[in-house]
């Protein structure tokens, strides 16, 4: 596993898809994944640490988390079967639950946990970025790169 953290939540150019961006920590793979466009304001405004007026979903679960005096301690995205990810939550009590991961990287930010990736799922959906040349024309190619790609071209 290797630790990834949120770089960006972007909207993918010309089907209005949001894609969560995840960069990991100690390496140079960036891992795209598709969401829905709530997940992706849940994401964008929890990145921010923006807090709602009313309580939102991910605030409910984590209130309840809370309550039950269970503790977050890191998310995992643990594979990518055809084209989709799968992810689980991981609790100090030992226990794991499955879910997706636009709502497992939505509970790690607002419970300040890890968030983990599966090295076969970057290997299999991660792009690797030079940032060794001139960082300006990288950044812009990426982002070029980003524009064009589709969910399909991960299955």
């Amino acid at each position: 596993m290797k630790e990834v953290e949120v770089f960006s939540v972007r909207v993918e150019v010309p089907g209005n898809q949001p894609i969560v961006l995840l960069r990991e920590i100690s390496g140079d793979h960036y891992l795209p994944i598709w969401v829905g466009p709530n997940e992706a304001s849940v994401i964008a405004l929890a990145q921010q640490g923006v807090q709602s007026v009313r309580p939102l979903t991910h605030d409910l679960i984590t209130k309840l988390l809370e309550q039950f005096q269970l503790t977050l301690t890191m998310v995992r995205i643990t594979e990518l079967v055809d084209g989709v990810f799968h992810a689980q939550m991981c609790f100090q009590e030992g226990s794991e639950i499955s879910c997706r991961p636009s709502d497992a990287i939505a509970l790690a930010l607002k419970a300040n946990v890890p968030i983990f990736c599966a090295e076969e799922v970057i290997s299999a959906a991660g792009i690797v970025v030079d940032e060794g040349g001139d960082s300006e024309a990288e950044v812009e190619a990426f982002r070029e790169f980003l524009d064009q790609i589709k969910p399909e071209d991960f299955t």
